[in-house]
């Protein structure tokens, strides 16, 4: 009879080998057991080598000489390409800081047209076509020394709005002097003396032109309310009418073009400047005799037909 304490011992012991019988890999029929160590190549076989980053002396004794020292001539292809692109970007701050001159140099023409009156017109229209001029001979002509070739659309962005501010400026003029709009024919025309004769000329495209039309609309909205102060009630009706024109003619343009989301805006503003121009031409024509007696005199004026009753005066 075995004792009770020896049976316990006996059946720890049966549990404990079972349990390492089962964690130790079990072999299969057919089938080899695999060896930490790695078994010999057999003949012929290169052994695999470790992965191993290589100097640049072993990849040069390795591989042979660089690539660059074999050709020469990606090398000065690529040399080409470098100049070439710096050429390019410095072509285009040039014709940055020449945008920027003709845009100020504009706006100068324009404050020169709104100083106009019934008094001094055939002056300030002069001086200002005289400013006209030499913002076209000193300041364009650089752009047209420039863009003389091929580069009129690869580098537009970098002088779109000086030309745009140079074509309202000119237009302005245009339509002060005989109340007609200055063509775009007749603005490159006017660029053809500045270019050289042995290369492609210099010409304003159609999107600059329309955009700096666009931007016509608001210095003729101060333009009639100026007149509408100095009693030119009529000049600022024709003003009206001319503005309006231009805005019917464009709707119909802008749908038809591919890059309008720019021009969206601006006709959004120049719907603006017809409704204010029509609310101060209308104002003036049902309630004009009461205001148009007060207007440049000494009394206190009454800006109510500006469609502006609470005006803080």
């Amino acid at each position: 009879m075995v004792p009770l304490r020896g049976c316990h011992r006996f059946a720890h012991h049966l549990r404990l080998c079972s349990f390492l019988s089962m964690a130790a890999p079990q072999q299969q029929p057919g089938k080899t057991l695999l060896r930490p160590n790695p078994s010999p190549s057999p003949a012929g076989s290169a052994p695999k080598r470790s992965r191993t980053m290589a100097t640049d002396a072993a990849a040069a004794a390795a591989t042979g000489p660089p690539a660059s020292k074999g050709c020469p001539a990606m090398k000065a292809e690529f040399a080409k390409h470098a100049e070439y692109l710096n050429a390019l970007n410095d072509k285009r701050e040039r014709l940055v800081k020449a945008s920027r001159d003709i845009t100020m140099n504009s706006k100068k023409v324009i404050f020169q047209v709104h100083r106009i009156s019934k008094v001094n017109k055939e002056e300030v229209l002069s001086k200002a076509e005289n400013d006209l001029a030499a913002v076209v001979n000193n300041y364009i002509g650089k752009l047209v020394k420039e863009l003389q070739g091929t580069d009129f659309w690869k580098l537009r962005r970098a002088y779109t709005f000086g030309v745009q501010e140079y074509v309202e400026a000119a237009t302005l003029c245009r339509f002060c002097k005989t109340g007609t709009l200055l063509s775009l024919t007749e603005i490159n025309d006017s660029l053809l003396a500045l270019s050289d004769k042995s290369v492609e000329p210099l010409q304003i495209n159609v999107l600059d032109y329309i955009l700096g039309v666009a931007d016509l609309s608001g210095e003729l909205m101060r333009l009639a309310i100026g007149r509408i102060s100095d009693g030119e009630v009529e000049y600022a009706k024709k003003i009206c009418a001319f503005v309006r024109d231009v805005y019917r003619e464009l709707t119909l343009v802008v749908p038809l073009m591919d890059d309008n989301s720019e021009m969206k805006k601006k006709m959004e503003v120049m719907l603006q400047s017809v409704v204010k121009i029509e609310n101060a031409c209308f104002s003036v024509h049902v309630r004009g005799s009461e205001y148009i007696p007060l207007l440049g005199s000494s009394a206190d004026p009454d800006y109510s037909f500006f469609g502006a009753s609470d005006f803080d005066q």
